[in-house]
C-alpha cells in the first residue's frame, strides 16, 4: 500500500519535479503524492483524504502560509501526521519557528532530492515507529484487562466467605492465595460433603501466569464436582478417577502436586491422598509443632494409571492443621535466603491453641512479605488453616 504524502507549495514546476524525482517510488507504488497550492487548499485535502500520513509544505505560500498551516494541524491532534518543512537556506528564523510549532524536519532551498527522500524515508520509519508502539501499547492494555478479568475470574472460583461456616462450632478454617503474576496456579477448595464431613484440598500446578490457572480452574472444578456427588465413593477411587482424566491429553504436561482430605468432624479422623505435596504442620494443643509423617503419593497427571492409597491422622480438639504451596517455605529475600521451614515453625509456636485460623495465615503472610521485601515474587503463595474445636 502506497504511503500518501501530500505536498504543499503554490510554485507550479513543483509538482512535475516530485513526480520526476520520485517516479520510481510512484512505479512501485511505495508513494503517493496528492498536491495543494497552499495551506488553505492542503486542510480541505487533509478532511477530504484521511489517510494522508506525511505533509511536506513549503513556508511562504499566499493566502495560508506553512507556519499558519502548522497552527491548524496541531488542532488535529493526529501525533502520526508529521510535517516537514521546505524553506530558503537563510531563513532560519522561519525555520525555527516551524520546528517550535511541531514540524518534525526540514529541507532548504533549493531542494536537494536525495536528500529529501532520505528525509521522507526518515519520517515514515518514525511515523511507523509510533504506530507499532502504540499497537504494542494497545496489545498489552487488552491483555491487561484480560489478566484483570481473568483474575476476577480465578478469584471469584476460590471460596472467600468468612467465616465459611458462621453456624459450626466444631471447626474454623480460612485459606488465601498471592499469586506471584496476575493469575496463579496454586488452588484451594472446602465444603461440606455432609453434616459431619468436611473436604478440602490445597495444590500447586507446576507452571505459573496464564497457563497454570486454567489448569488450576480445571483442577478445582474437576475436584469439586467429584467430592460434592451424593454417590461420592472413596477418597483413593475419585482421586485416581480425577488423575486420570486430568492425566488423559495432558500436551502441556503440566502436573499438580496436592494434599487432598476428609475430616471426619465427630472423631477428628483426617484421612487424605497426597499427591506429592509439601508435608503440613499441626499446631497441637500442648504448643508443638509437628510435621505430618505423610504417605506419600504421585502428582497428578504424571501417570494416568497411578494407584492412590489414602492414609490417616488425627487431629484433637484444640489442634490446628496448617497447609501450604511451595511458595511459602521457598519464598526469598534480596540476600537470597529461603524463608524455610524453620521460620514457619516458629509463627505458628507463637499463636495460642485457640488462634483463628484466619489471624494465623494473616500473621503468616505479613511475615512472608517482611521477609521478601522488595525482592519480586517469584511464586504463589496459598495456605489453608483448619482448627478442629471438637
Amino acid at each position: 500500500m502506497s504511503f500518501k504524502i501530500l505536498s504543499i507549495d503554490d510554485e507550479s514546476d513543483m509538482e512535475m519535479l516530485i513526480t520526476q524525482q520520485f517516479r520510481r517510488q510512484i512505479r512501485n507504488k511505495d508513494f503517493e503524492f496528492i498536491f495543494a497550492n497552499n495551506g488553505a487548499e492542503a486542510l480541505e485535502k487533509l478532511d477530504e483524504i484521511k489517510d494522508i500520513g506525511l505533509i511536506l509544505s513549503d513556508i511562504n505560500m499566499p493566502e495560508m502560509d506553512g507556519l499558519t498551516f502548522l497552527s491548524k494541524l496541531n488542532e488535529m491532534n493526529n501525533p502520526y501526521l508529521k510535517a516537514i518543512m521546505v524553506s530558503a537556506y537563510n531563513d532560519m528564523d522561519n525555520i525555527r519557528t516551524a520546528m517550535n510549532r511541531g514540524a518534525f524536519d526540514f529541507v532548504t532551498k533549493p531542494i536537494n532530492f536525495s536528500d529529501l527522500e532520505i528525509t521522507i524515508n526518515k519520517t515514515i520509519a518514525h511515523i511507523e515507529m509510533m504506530m507499532r508502539s502504540q499497537r504494542e501499547h494497545d496489545q498489552l492494555i487488552a491483555i491487561q484487562n484480560d489478566l484483570n478479568i481473568a483474575q476476577d475470574i480465578q478469584q471469584a472460583m476460590l471460596p472467600k466467605t468468612n467465616p465459611p461456616f458462621p453456624d459450626r462450632t466444631d471447626f474454623d478454617l480460612h485459606a488465601f492465595l498471592k499469586a506471584a503474576k496476575m493469575v496463579g496456579g496454586d488452588l484451594y477448595d472446602y465444603f461440606l460433603m455432609d453434616e459431619n464431613r468436611l473436604f478440602f484440598i490445597i495444590g500447586d500446578v507446576s507452571d505459573k501466569g496464564v497457563p497454570a490457572s486454567l489448569f488450576m480452574a480445571i483442577t478445582k472444578t474437576i475436584f469439586k464436582s467429584h467430592f460434592s456427588n451424593k454417590n461420592c465413593g472413596a477418597i483413593h477411587e475419585e482421586v485416581y478417577r480425577i488423575n486420570s482424566f486430568l492425566s488423559a491429553d495432558n500436551q502441556s504436561m503440566m502436573f499438580v502436586t496436592a494434599f487432598i482430605g476428609i475430616l471426619d468432624l465427630t472423631t477428628g479422623i483426617v484421612e487424605y491422598i497426597d499427591a506429592g505435596h509439601e508435608p503440613p504442620l499441626i499446631l497441637r494443643q500442648d504448643k508443638t509443632v509437628e510435621v505430618l509423617k505423610k504417605k506419600g503419593g504421585l502428582a497428578l497427571c504424571i501417570d494416568g494409571e497411578y494407584e492412590y492409597v489414602s492414609a490417616t491422622f488425627t487431629l484433637q480438639p484444640g489442634d490446628t492443621l496448617f497447609t501450604y504451596t511451595d511458595g511459602v517455605p521457598d519464598a526469598n529475600n534480596l540476600a537470597g535466603e529461603r524463608f524455610g521451614m524453620e521460620r514457619i515453625k516458629k509463627i505458628l509456636l507463637e499463636e495460642t491453641f485457640a488462634a483463628k485460623p484466619q489471624h494465623v495465615n494473616e500473621t503468616m503472610l505479613q511475615h512472608l512479605q517482611e521477609f521478601i521485601g522488595e525482592n519480586a515474587q517469584f511464586d504463589d503463595i496459598t495456605a489453608l488453616t483448619l482448627h478442629y474445636a471438637g
